[in-house]
């Protein structure tokens, strides 16, 4: 993709542009150089900002205002007062509100994807997927949601959303409007690595449409208090990695607080008696959009040993082909951003760490496949490129390393193989846990068979898996979720009162309940 000519970021669209638009859109929410948390209705010049460069370029943006957990608690305090307004509130108002709400997501789409590109290093035509899918995903409530709240009430005090920064807007934004929906108010953490413009520039536009939300900013171990374990909140949705997920865990342990703790698995495809290699490397060369950093990204292939020259044969020239860089550099100043399949990590930590993992399981054994370079990059004359990571593709990294056992969440795939079904099914479980995982075999039965032992929630056959939108559920298997599953109804029934004695499907303590996927 390089070419010989110098490239340019693309006119009006430099982090110094998406800035003052967010202050000429919502100038109630955004100073010259940081942004306000909201409660109470109002917008707070509180807590100290936090450092925050772009994984795009390490330029300087707004850190998160980093508040105390006084502060966080009169903001909690301040939001139950207004969910026991809230649930007041009749269904077609809140509808009516919402719906208003998501009107203003789409009329400055173009903004909030450039506020993502910028924020997380979304490349720009997958940042604009994410605004799409958070409007048209909340559309489909608005549309269903009267059958879905047939017999049921709120809850007894706010959702409390504590999300990780991957997916601010179709993960955090669309579920936040859910729960408003369904007559809750709502209080959503910023992600401390990323999204905060993105997120308090929607949240502006709820404020703006008279919904009770409440954004607040600050270290998740600080404010824990004030956001898990405070007696007004009704319910926490947590999204993120599992050891923040295990210590809140934990925490709930001693209470019978309704949540939902999203956590990670290490997602993997099993191929056995396989031959459709054109199919798979369309799905594999999918796989890698936004550098694996999602929730379901596969990032390991179980392969049977007989099979491994027909993979490779197939694998090396998906991962030649990919293209990443920074997402808004062009050749022409008025060009079409590029179509890269990713661009950085969240940020150079991520980045580093990566890195020497990749680097100790060599060490430990590992076998590297396929490594790209920097160069091989579209990006600036000179630009800073700490955050980017080439795809990296290891043969057998030990169960030892970390590479060997846990999700990287970057571009990095491991390759195991296995000599029997029973091989196949260890190494495919090898995270106690997962959300999705895939089986690609010729035969569909045996796969299906291969299937009912994976330890996922939901498992593809001959094809990938995702979270899924509209009515289609998710959740979690073993350690990669605890509480209520979400999706459709499940999300609505999650996040509000059913008769007494209702078992809700998800991983509870006493008892797991799986609807059908």
């Amino acid at each position: 993709m390089p070419t010989g000519a110098p490239l340019h970021v693309r006119n009006g669209t430099s982090w110094q542009d998406a800035f003052a638009r967010c202050r000429s859109v919502a100038p109630e929410a955004f100073e010259p150089v940081r942004v306000h948390n909201l409660w109470n209705g109002n917008w707070q010049l509180a807590g100290d900002p936090a450092e925050a460069t772009s994984p795009v370029d390490g330029g300087p943006i707004p850190g998160p205002p980093m508040l105390q957990v006084g502060q966080a608690l009169e903001a909690v305090a301040a939001a139950a007062a207004e969910h026991q307004q809230w649930t007041n509130v009749d269904l077609d108002e809140r509808r009516a509100r919402v719906a208003t709400c998501v009107d203003q997501l789409e009329s400055h789409r173009e903004l909030l994807a450039l506020l993502l590109v910028w924020e997380i290093g979304k490349p720009w035509r997958q940042a604009l997927t994410s605004v799409d899918r958070t409007v048209s995903g909340v559309r489909w409530y608005l549309d269903e949601i009267e059958p879905m709240l047939a017999g049921r009430q709120p809850l007894d005090g706010p959702v409390s959303n504590i999300a990780s920064w991957n997916y601010p807007l179709s993960v955090l934004v669309h579920a936040m409007l859910v729960q408003l929906l369904a007559g809750n108010a709502v209080i959503a953490k910023t992600p401390t690595d990323g999204g905060l413009c993105a997120l308090t520039l929607a949240t502006a536009f709820m404020r703006r449409c008279e919904l009770p939300v409440t954004l607040v900013s600050g270290s998740g171990s600080r404010l824990s208090p004030a956001l898990v374990l405070n007696d007004d909140i009704g319910c926490l949705a947590f999204v993120g990695g599992r050891d923040a997920g295990g210590q809140i865990a934990s925490q709930l342990v001693q209470t019978d607080k309704r949540h939902m703790l999203e956590q990670e698995g290490l997602n993997a495809w099993g191929i056995w008696e396989f031959s459709d290699w054109d199919a798979l490397a369309q799905h594999l060369k999918k796989g890698f959009e936004y550098g694996k950093q999602r929730c379901t990204a596969y990032p390991r292939y179980v392969v049977q040993r007989t099979l491994f020259d027909q993979f490779l044969a197939m694998y090396l020239p998906v991962v030649r082909s990919l293209a990443f860089g920074h997402p808004l550099a062009v050749a022409e100043p008025d060009d079409e951003p590029p179509d890269l399949d990713f661009g950085p990590l969240i940020n150079a930590a991520k980045a580093t760490e990566l890195t020497q993992e990749v680097d100790l399981a060599i060490q430990m054994a590992a076998t590297p496949l396929f490594r790209a370079s920097l160069d091989d990059g579209w990006f600036l004359p000179g630009q800073d490129t700490s955050a980017y990571l080439p795809p990296v593709a290891l043969l057998d990294p030990p169960g030892a390393s970390a590479l060997g056992h846990a999700e990287p969440f970057g571009p990095i795939d491991t390759v195991v193989l296995v000599d029997s079904q029973a091989e196949l099914l260890a190494e495919m479980n090898a995270s106690n846990g997962c959300l999705v995982a895939s089986i690609a075999c010729d035969d569909e039965r045996l796969a299906r068979q291969l299937a009912d032992h994976v330890h996922a929630f939901k498992v593809g056959i001959n094809a990938p898996r995702s979270r899924g939108d509209k009515a289609e559920p998710f959740g979690g298997r073993g350690a990669s979720w605890k509480g209520a599953f979400v999706g459709g109804v499940h999300l609505v029934h999650a996040v509000t009162q059913g008769p007494p004695g209702e078992q809700l499907y998800g991983n509870f303590p006493d008892y797991q309940r799986y609807p059908p996927v």
